[in-house]
């Protein structure tokens, strides 16, 4: 590619909290030698890039470059790149960027790491020199490598640990694959490495978007003996159910979510796993668990959200709640294993993802606000 410095290409900039969306010309200043240069194929729109986008959670500064579930083909690796397997040519998936050096991460809970705040959202290029990969073509800098990439970009300077390398024998796979980076390795994650469900358990999803489904999906695989899908569409329900959902639960007709599960499971649900952030829903699902019951929170709360849970019960009940950033996973065996199961037909995200052209991601994020799309995935 010739020298790799001051690479022109085009990405949705954020100039300032709770600004648009904007494609942009931008520049990448140069690929170094610990780092990976790659032509994205496809990103998926997560949740949490808006919620970063509206504030809800913090960003290095602004403008600023979002997107962590690019998909892509590797165009240059850096010299110093610890995965030697890597070569230009390589299709990829782009998650998270931990720091692979505090408890957590030598335990292999990749998600859990204790410094994934500042990997992921506030400092781009780990080291003396944190200076970010991207700038406008004024010279105005630009918050970049978000989760080590920053993939709503055609072209992006990345982090040599968030680069997984995948085996897709048929290209046209790409496009549904990217979200295994971060929002379907989040709900499966979660199932398989927390909550691990057996036969005789019962596994309840509350919120049928991406995390959701993947929950739902993972839960079937796990072999639950009941899956629940709750949700307030209707039409997202009953896809539920064609993907590995035993019951479904509207929960807009659903006064008590308690007594509305306990009147199908009177002993209350074994595991739960909450992906919609919403402090009165927590508080219901807590009372719908069973003795010895786990809650688990994955989806995003507001940030001054409390919820309340009664002490004795807790005890008495022997509860847990736990909350589960990426389901805990390391991206470089969780990947590659979800990608494996939906080649197996075991894992059919391919049911739940809508593409469109990058230039359309107003239509898309429209779509997923609206419910008519569970996971939009951008096609670059």
């Amino acid at each position: 590619m010739g020298e790799l410095k001051q690479l022109q290409t085009h990405a949705y900039v954020v100039d300032k909290l709770g600004a648009p969306f904007v494609l942009r010309d931008v520049v990448l200043d140069e690929v170094r030698d610990d780092e990976v240069l790659i032509e994205m194929k496809y990103t998926g729109l997560c949740h949490t890039d808006i919620v970063v986008q509206q504030g809800g959670m913090p960003v290095g500064s602004y403008p600023a470059v979002l997107g962590h579930e690019g998909v892509g083909i590797v165009k240059h690796v850096g010299a110093a790149v610890e995965n030697k397997s890597l070569s230009p040519g390589d299709a990829v998936l782009l998650s998270v960027h931990n720091c692979y050096a505090c408890r957590p991460c030598f335990e292999g809970r990749i998600g859990a790491c204790v410094k994934a705040t500042e990997t992921n959202f506030l400092t781009p290029r780990l080291g003396k020199d944190n200076k970010s990969p991207i700038s406008l073509p004024d010279g105005t800098p630009v918050h970049g490598q978000f989760f080590g990439q920053s993939s709503l970009s055609k072209l992006a300077v990345v982090a040599q640990r968030s680069v997984v390398k995948i085996d897709v024998p048929r290209p046209q796979d790409l496009a549904v694959l990217a979200p295994l980076a971060c929002g379907y390795m989040t709900g499966a994650g979660t199932v398989f490495n927390v909550l691990k469900p057996t036969s005789e358990d019962t596994v309840a999803v509350l919120g049928a978007g991406a995390v959701g489904f993947a929950a739902i999906m993972a839960a079937k695989e796990s072999g639950a003996k009941a899956v629940i899908a709750l949700d307030i569409v209707e039409a997202k329900l009953q896809l539920a159910l064609s993907v590995g959902a035993t019951h479904a639960i509207n929960t807009s007709s659903s006064k008590d979510l308690n007594t509305t599960i306990r009147a199908i499971f009177p002993s209350g649900v074994d595991k739960i796993i909450d992906t919609t952030g919403l402090p009165f829903l927590l508080n219901a699902a807590f009372k719908a668990l069973a003795h010895d019951g786990t809650l688990a929170l994955v989806g995003v709360p507001p940030p001054t959200a409390d919820v309340q849970f009664n002490a004795l019960d807790l005890l008495t009940s022997c509860k847990r709640v736990i909350g589960v950033i990426e389901g805990y996973a390391d991206p470089q065996k969780v990947i590659p294993h979800l990608v494996q199961l939906y080649q197996e037909g075991r894992f059919p995200i391919d049911r739940i993802s809508k593409t469109y052209p990058a230039e359309c991601l107003d239509e898309a994020l429209a779509d997923l606000k609206s419910g008519r799309t569970i996971k939009p995935i951008l096609s670059w």
